[in-house]
């Protein structure tokens, strides 16, 4: 057998093992770099692997410490705990559950619009389900709400932070296409390639992210409407009205002001991401105490849990990174150039096969697993076929955001299940969230039919 063809063999097992390893409940970052390396032994003895590769391996790692754009990870994961320390999402939660109480399905309505300000204020997934679910789900469910829906609100509001600005997600994908992207003009010729920043990401996610708000309101208006048994009013006793308002602008307004300091100082081009993410940071303490919920333990368990998070997220890369030097040196870039390029429909179809294909992993992978794996292998062949970047990252976002949904491991159940009601049966928060699984993908769609609802901003802002 030749040895192009045993390379393209053994990068295309060594994909389909580490998704068996992953199966079978091995840590991610471990799986990646072990079976990698073990797939590199193989390839030296066939020959179609030179283990002096692995030397690139110290620069890429030094790369990732003083990038400074990945800088603003921590920061924001930092803004985002603090924000939940300071109990902010529950005055948010409570006060616009009275806001809205008195209309059929109000409740919904209030927990998916507190869900997009904790998005845009703090993008961690786990704290908004938590403080959602301890806050929000017993309210709902003494109110006689349908425990499916409730579920299901709680749980697609909570994933919003994968997509609506500042979030993780998107900075790592701006950073990883920022790099592609430039290799892949210059290969074509282009010297002089238009960037792709972090902030053109940031810029392209907004609408999108308010289409997915759109749409979940859409359904719980629908819902209430067909089925007004599933999510009655929770009229508010008149005596909390006089001071509704007053509780609504005490909740309300610092943390648009911190929201409208962080995405207006990034998208305006005042600042970059990483400096407006430590002015997110130091404007989340300053909220916490004018609160009076910055206390040295406060501080600590804040700094202890964005260390957590940080680290775990550059594990995965560090290992993700062993596993791209030996499948692409194999030959796997060849295997899915030519995978992608020979598909029908030309570019548009290539886009659909690789977010089916992201859309499948998330249901046994994680979001950055699969962007630290995926987006290496197929966005140089996206982009060498003329498909627009940001749209590819949004585009990859917004999918990516229902792999926190859908079983067997989607997180965002497994947080709500861990503070639900004992006597609330898993199969409700189950077949609570198959509607909005289904919503991300009518919202997928539209983005592929309209890019400009994901490009028009970015360009506008670029002039």
């Amino acid at each position: 057998m030749e040895p192009v063809l045993i390379g393209e063999l053994l990068a295309g097992l060594m994909f389909f093992g580490i998704i068996g390893f992953l199966l079978l409940g091995f840590p991610v970052a471990f799986t990646l770099a072990g079976v990698s390396l073990g797939f590199g032994a193989v390839g030296m003895f066939f020959g179609v692997f030179d283990p002096s590769n692995f030397g690139s391996l110290p620069n890429r790692y030094i790369g990732f410490m003083t990038n400074e754009v990945l800088v603003a990870v921590p920061l924001f994961i930092f803004m985002g705990v603090m924000l939940e320390r300071s109990q902010i999402a529950e005055q948010l939660l409570l006060t616009m559950g009275k806001l809205f109480g008195n209309l059929r399905g109000g409740l919904g309505i209030s927990v998916i619009l507190v869900g997009a300000m904790l998005a845009a204020s703090t993008g961690v997934v786990g704290a908004t389900v938590v403080t959602m679910g301890l806050i929000s789900l017993p309210a709902m469910l003494r109110a006689g709400y349908d425990p499916k829906l409730a579920t299901g609100v709680i749980c697609a509001s909570g994933t919003l932070g994968q997509i609506i600005p500042p979030s993780t997600v998107l900075i790592f994908m701006g950073d990883m296409l920022s790099g592609i992207n430039s290799q892949v003009q210059m290969a074509k010729g282009n010297f002089a390639p238009v960037p792709v920043s972090v902030g053109d990401l940031f810029a392209g996610a907004l609408l999108p992210g308010l289409l997915l708000v759109g749409v979940y309101l859409a359904y719980v208006v629908f819902k209430a409407i067909t089925d007004p048994e599933s999510c009655p009013a929770t009229p508010v006793p008149p005596e909390e009205k006089k001071y509704l308002l007053r509780e609504f602008m005490v909740a309300l307004v610092p943390p648009l002001l911190l929201i409208l300091a962080v995405l207006g100082s990034i998208l305006g081009g005042i600042a970059t991401p990483t400096e407006a993410a430590s002015v997110g940071a130091v404007g989340a303490m300053i909220l916490a105490a004018l609160r009076w919920r910055l206390s040295f333990s406060i501080l600590h368990q804040t700094v202890v849990s964005t260390a957590t998070i940080t680290s775990m997220v550059f594990v995965i890369l560090l290992g993700a990174s062993v596993f791209s030097v030996v499948f692409r040196l194999m030959g796997g870039d060849n295997l899915v150039h030519e995978f992608l390029s020979n598909l029908p429909g030309g570019r548009i179809g290539a886009v659909a096969v690789v977010m089916a294909i992201m859309f499948l992993l998330g249901f046994i992978l994680d979001t950055f697993e699969i962007i630290f794996i995926v987006i290496p292998i197929t966005a140089p062949v996206l982009l060498a076929l003329d498909v627009d970047p940001v749209w590819l990252g949004v585009l990859v976002g917004v999918n990516l955001q229902t792999s926190f949904l859908t079983p067997p491991f989607g997180f965002a159940l497994f947080y709500l299940r861990g503070v639900a009601p004992a006597d609330l049966p898993t199969s409700a928060i189950y077949k609570g969230i198959l509607p909005f699984v289904l919503l991300q993908i009518v919202a997928i769609a539209i983005l592929f039919a309209f890019p400009g609802i994901v490009t028009w901003l970015p360009r506008l802002i670029a002039g």
